[in-house]
C-alpha cells in the first residue's frame, strides 16, 4: 500500500522537470494525479502514460494558469474527473531574465502572472473543495532565489518570495480546517531548463554548493511527497532543498 492510496492530486507545470518528478512520485505512493501543462501536449501525455504503465491513474489537465478563469475552471474539472481534490502542488513557473534596468513591463508581468498569480487562482479554487472534504494538502514550490535574490531575476525572485509569504498567510487562515500549506524551495536542480546554462557557469555555481552537486528533480519530489503524505502537523513552513547552498 502507498502512503497516498485513494488521494487525488493535481500538479501544475507537470510536463517536465521538477513538476514531472513530483507527479511520478505522488503516483508511486498511490495518488491519482492530474498532470497540468500549458502547451507541451506530447510531454504531458508521456507523464500520464508512464504513471498508467506503472499501474497508477493519471489524467491531463491543460490550462494557461496565468488566466484566472482557465485556472479556476481547471480545478473544477479535475475535481469532477478524479472525484475530489486532496492534494494541490503549485509548481508552474517561468523565467524571463533581464537586468532590472532593462526589464520590460511585459517581462515583469508575465512572470508574476504565471509564478505567483496562478498559485492564488488555483489555491482559492481548491480551498472550498478541501474544506468540504475535511482534508487538504497544499504544497507551493518556490525557490532559493526567493530568499536570496538573483542578478537578472527581479521578476522571478519577487514571485518566489511572494509565494513564501502567500504560503504562510494561507496556512494561518486554513489551520483549523485540516488543510496544511507549506513551501518547498529547490536550489539549483538538474532540469532541462538549467541544462541551458553554460557549463562554465554551472561549474562556478557548483563550487558554491557545500554538497558539491546539483539537486535531482526526484529529491525535490520526495520533499513535496513527505509534506503531502506525512506532514499532518506541519503547516506554514518553508523547506529548503538546496544542498546547503543557502542555510
Amino acid at each position: 500500500m502507498g502512503r497516498l492510496d485513494g488521494k487525488k492530486a493535481l500538479v501544475t507545470g507537470a510536463s517536465r522537470g521538477i513538476g514531472r518528478a513530483i507527479a511520478l512520485e505522488l503516483a508511486s505512493e498511490g495518488a491519482a494525479v492530474a498532470v497540468n501543462y500549458q502547451s507541451s501536449d506530447a510531454k504531458a501525455q508521456a507523464v500520464v502514460d508512464e504513471i498508467v504503465k506503472l499501474g497508477g491513474k493519471a489524467i491531463l489537465a491543460k490550462a494557461n494558469l496565468a488566466k484566472r478563469e482557465e485556472a479556476r475552471g481547471m480545478i473544477q474539472k479535475v475535481a469532477e474527473e478524479l472525484g475530489g481534490l486532496d492534494i494541490l502542488v503549485n509548481n508552474a513557473g517561468i523565467t524571463r531574465d533581464r537586468s532590472l534596468r532593462k526589464m520590460t513591463d511585459e517581462q515583469w508581468e508575465e512572470v508574476i502572472a504565471t509564478n505567483l498569480n496562478s498559485y492564488f487562482y488555483c489555491t482559492s479554487a481548491a480551498i472550498p473543495l478541501m474544506i468540504e472534504a475535511g482534508f487538504g494538502r497544499i504544497v507551493n514550490v518556490s525557490s532559493m532565489n526567493g530568499q536570496t535574490g538573483a542578478f537578472g531575476q527581479a521578476n522571478y525572485s519577487a514571485s518566489k518570495g511572494g509565494i513564501i509569504a502567500f504560503t504562510k498567510t494561507a496556512a494561518l487562515e486554513l489551520a483549523k480546517t485540516n488543510i496544511t500549506v507549506n513551501t518547498v524551495s529547490p536550489g539549483f536542480t538538474e532540469t532541462d531548463m538549467f541544462a541551458e546554462v553554460p557549463e562554465k557557469i554551472q561549474d562556478s555555481i557548483k563550487e558554491r554548493i557545500p554538497m558539491g552537486r546539483f539537486a535531482r528533480p526526484e529529491e525535490i519530489a520526495k520533499a513535496v511527497t513527505f509534506l503531502a503524505a506525512d506532514g499532518d502537523y506541519i503547516t506554514g513552513q518553508q523547506i529548503n532543498v538546496n544542498g546547503g547552498a543557502y542555510m
